[in-house]
């Protein structure tokens, strides 16, 4: 009898405490559906199909097909190529390692903190493309799949066409071949560019020093594409590489070579003597009101923040001195850029060169909604 007692009294304790909390009904309870039905989510108006990954969330558009009604201002496009390098192959996987280190990134919450800019909330059609098909039997056949795809993307006119007349891209690398193909499309439509190349390796050698001994074909790598860019005619005398540090070939020759393709350089090691505003004003100095391109190898970056890539070379930038470098090149004219040489099976289980790669895209849209361009005819 005493222990019904004790049960019943037990029982009405347990019935007040729910009511003091607000609990005796799940109605009640203001973070609970009320109605799960109407607060289903619309699947089919959402512009990117469920379960796909694109850049930073961002609504995917066949760019590559024959649609005509089709308007963006800045497409980002992945190059899955690999077949040009000359240390650890497996950047054809970049494209998908900066997409999912960018899935943390939404419009809605994606104001920088040290711009005070959202560039997904600003007035530019920022879509991603996906992958351009490339062949890993050719590297030759892959470039001009490449540079096809340029063509095709870059065909459609604009949606905010007082910003570009011309839409522009930015390339997921793929090694860093690809940006050859980049430069060969992007000449079509805006001239000759000033480069600003971010890389622990000048990548203007000579074809005859790396590759070009064993065969023509060798010859097209991702350590001689500037200088066939150059030979080509695509670029400026006044582009600069930043962030070198890598050991060359020949020390007085590849240099020479360097200064004949047009290019001045910051080390890796300039930073530490005159800080990030001086690399800052020596790569604002050197392209002047030129339109430019700025490719970024990820291995400018240190290893400790880029461990997945195929030519890593110690001493590097940290990852907040190289987007703070980017965001400080806001007013130049940006018409097209890259991320490459990301190949995620050197990653860690944290996938940081994913995350990083993510991040400097994100600082590249930056600089090309700011800034305004417009066909160079001089």
């Amino acid at each position: 009898m005493c222990s019904n007692h004790r049960l019943g009294w037990l029982l009405i304790g347990l019935a007040l405490a729910n009511r003091s909390y607000g609990l005796e009904s799940h109605n009640n309870f203001r973070y609970m559906a009320q109605n799960p039905l109407s607060t289903a989510p619309t699947f089919e108006t959402d512009d990117t199909p469920w379960g796909l990954t694109t850049y930073a969330n961002v609504p995917y558009m066949p760019c590559l097909s024959k649609q005509k009604d089709l308007a963006y201002d800045i497409a980002v496009l992945g190059a899955p190529f690999d077949t040009a390098t000359t240390g650890r192959p497996g950047a054809r996987f970049g494209p998908g390692a900066i997409r999912s280190g960018s899935s943390r990134i939404y419009a809605d919450a994606a104001w920088n903190l040290y711009t005070g800019e959202n560039v997904f909330k600003s007035n530019v059609k920022i879509i991603d493309c996906g992958d351009v098909p490339m062949t890993r039997l050719d590297n030759t056949v892959a470039l001009k799949q490449l540079e096809k795809g340029h063509d095709i993307i870059t065909s459609r006119p604009p949606v905010s066409k007082d910003l570009s007349p011309v839409a522009r891209i930015i390339n997921l690398g793929g090694d860093h071949t690809t940006t050859l193909a980049a430069l060969r499309a992007s000449y079509k439509r805006w001239g000759k560019l000033s480069v600003i190349h971010f890389d622990a390796h000048i990548d203007t050698w000579n074809p005859n020093v790396l590759g070009g001994d064993i065969s023509d074909y060798g010859a097209v790598n991702h350590g001689t594409f500037l200088h066939i860019a150059h030979e080509e005619g695509l670029i400026t005398n006044s582009s600069i590489h930043a962030g070198i540090r890598a050991p060359l070939a020949h020390p007085v020759k590849d240099m020479k070579n360097d200064r004949r393709c047009g290019f001045d350089f910051v080390t890796a090691r300039d930073l530490d003597r005159v800080g990030t505003s001086g690399i800052i004003e020596r790569l604002k100095a050197r392209v002047g009101d030129a339109n430019v391109y700025i490719s970024v190898d990820i291995d400018v970056l240190d290893p400790a923040y880029a461990p997945a890539t195929g030519t890593a070379e110690p001493g590097g930038w940290t990852s907040r001195e190289l987007l703070t470098i980017l965001d400080g090149l806001v007013g130049l004219k940006v018409v097209g850029a890259d991320v490459v040489e990301v190949a995620p099976a050197y990653d860690g289980a944290g996938e940081i060169t994913g995350v990083a790669a993510a991040e400097v895209v994100q600082s590249l849209l930056y600089l090309m909604v700011k800034t305004a361009v417009a066909v160079d005819d001089r």
